[in-house]
């Protein structure tokens, strides 16, 4: 046999092992009831091929490649470069937009046409560059990096940002490799490019700050960069070592249907149907999240998320992580996209106790609400807390009592079974029933994401649109119009952020002070 097959030779091999039973009875009918499994498992491939392709077309902003995108060994080493490569890159996206005819724009409410509630360039400042604050006085106490999430921009870190920024920090909202423009970004950039840039914005903000500490703040992808980064910083003294990581909704595990994305983008690689290479393909309403999803995006993810977990387990075979910086760390219990217990089990189960907290947001615990949830991980999350052989402080969020809507916040130190229980003054809006990945880092006053319109900038708000009629009618899905996207509690992770960087990178969950709903 050849060393190196090529694909067609590979699959004639794996049809000929139907052919290689004994011709005994036994033989015949294990030869039959494979190729009958075989069958049934064509027969669904082509039916969720023919599904995928009847969805929408493709616009052109899933087509299009934007020539001035950042790559990793592309020339750019300095964050200087990178912003004027930025700046580049919009100008590009400028022309790509105005080239386009007015019909193919995307109606009323689109993301790329110009007269539309919903252009970046409507508002005040576009979120989905990339952008840096001095303290409002004063030399900084310390350098702040920002890290957004897949498929969405600096937007969705900015309410830390400026509150970090009020601390009297240096803060940099970094727009990543792919993102801010058009969901086409998300079909050619690479994990790496992302690192890259990271380490390009790190190495400035210790040229700004001199000696005073660094932290990296990210949320879901950019969490996991914030990790890898910190990682990279114990094998490789040229890059600025970090004083603590505070990450939000961490993709540090996805879900198990991000491994079959490198499979679908390869199907549809070898029979040329460019549908499959998108998981989502929607009307772009929103400014500053791309609402279509490239295959590439989770395939992406997914080896990132590899990487950690193998670098994390070497770290960990050769005693280094000691030197791993203290973690403080923000996750709902329920997650559709990125995995809770893979935090746990690929991150927090592996440090060494250095001042680690988790800050979990619990269930609203309510009979009612109850009777709907399809799957409850309340036991498992109890057993958790309650361990005295963890390494980490877990706040957890929860009901003060069952059927009561008061929150308040039981914190379980490393060793401890039994809780300090701090009552927040908050309770759960009616008719929430859980934090969404997408709602942890925005306040309920949000102007995009929030629920009142009187905070809005422009008279549109996503975040309180609830459209009622029959199903099926609207491109717009009702289970995206229903996931919550603001933080009822946003005030508890500001606070506590804000007391974590200021201690650098230490600090006891039991500091907690009534923060406020917002």
């Amino acid at each position: 046999m050849k060393a190196n097959p090529s694909a067609k030779e590979r699959i004639q091999e794996f049809f000929s092992c139907f052919t290689r039973f004994p011709s005994t009875r036994a033989g015949r009918l294990v030869q039959k009831l494979l190729t009958l499994i075989a069958g049934g498992a064509l027969t669904l491939l082509i039916l969720a091929i023919v599904v995928m392709t009847q969805r929408d077309d493709l616009s052109w902003w899933h087509q299009v490649k934007l020539a001035h995108e950042f790559e990793a060994g592309g020339g750019i080493n300095s964050f200087a470069g990178y912003l004027e490569n930025e700046e580049r890159l919009f100008e590009e996206l400028e022309l790509k937009v105005s080239a386009q005819p007015e019909e193919t724009r995307g109606g009323t409410i689109a993301r790329f046409d110009p007269v539309s509630v919903a252009y970046p360039g409507s508002y005040e400042t576009d979120w989905n560059r990339t952008f840096e604050w001095l303290p409002e006085s004063g030399e900084p106490r310390g350098g702040v990096l920002l890290l957004h999430g897949m498929s969405d921009s600096p937007y969705s870190i900015r309410h830390v940002a400026g509150a970090l920024q009020g601390q009297g920090m240096q803060v940099i909202g970094l727009r990543l490799p792919g993102h801010g423009t058009v969901p086409s970004g998300l079909k050619y950039f690479k994990w790496e490019d992302m690192h890259e840039a990271v380490c390009l914005a790190m190495i400035h903000l210790r040229e700004q700050v001199k000696e005073a500490p660094l932290y990296v703040v990210g949320y879901s992808n950019g969490g996991a960069l914030a990790v890898h980064y910190a990682i990279e910083t114990l094998k490789d003294e040229a890059l600025p070592r970090v004083n603590g990581l505070v990450l939000m909704s961490p993709a540090v595990g996805v879900t198990s249907m991000a491994s079959l994305a490198i499979w679908q983008r390869r199907l549809g690689y070898v029979l040329g149907l460019e549908k499959l290479g998108w998981n989502a393909i929607g009307t772009e309403y929103d400014p500053f999240k791309y609402v279509s999803f490239a295959v590439n995006a989770g395939v992406q993810v997914r080896e990132l998320t590899v990487e950690i977990t193998r670098d994390l387990r070497g770290a960990e075979a050769a005693g280094s992580l000691d030197a791993f910086p203290p973690v403080l760390a923000f996750q709902s219990i329920v997650d559709a996209t990125v995995s809770t217990a893979s935090l746990i089990d690929v991150l927090f189960r592996v440090l060494p106790e250095n001042g680690h907290e988790l800050v979990l947001f619990d269930l609203n615990r309510s009979d009612q609400l109850h009777s709907f949830v399809k799957s409850d991980p309340g036991d498992a999350i109890r057993d958790l807390v309650k361990s005295t052989s963890k390494t980490y402080a877990i706040s957890f969020v929860t009901n003060r009592e069952l059927n009561d809507g008061a929150v308040v916040v039981e914190y379980y130190g490393p060793d401890r079974a039994n809780p300090t229980i701090v009552d927040l003054g908050l309770s759960w809006p009616a008719g929430i029933y859980s934090l969404s990945h997408l709602a942890v880092p925005f306040p309920r006053t949000d102007g995009l994401y929030g629920s009142d319109i009187k905070y809005s900038e422009n008279g549109y708000q996503i975040g309180s649109v609830a459209l009622r009629g029959e199903r099926g009618v609207l491109t717009i899905s009702a289970g995206d119009q229903l996931r919550l996207r603001y933080n009822p509690f946003y005030g508890l992770l500001e606070t506590r952020v804000a007391q974590f960087v200021t201690s650098e990178g230490k600090g006891s969950g039991e500091k907690i002070h009534n923060p406020g709903s917002d």
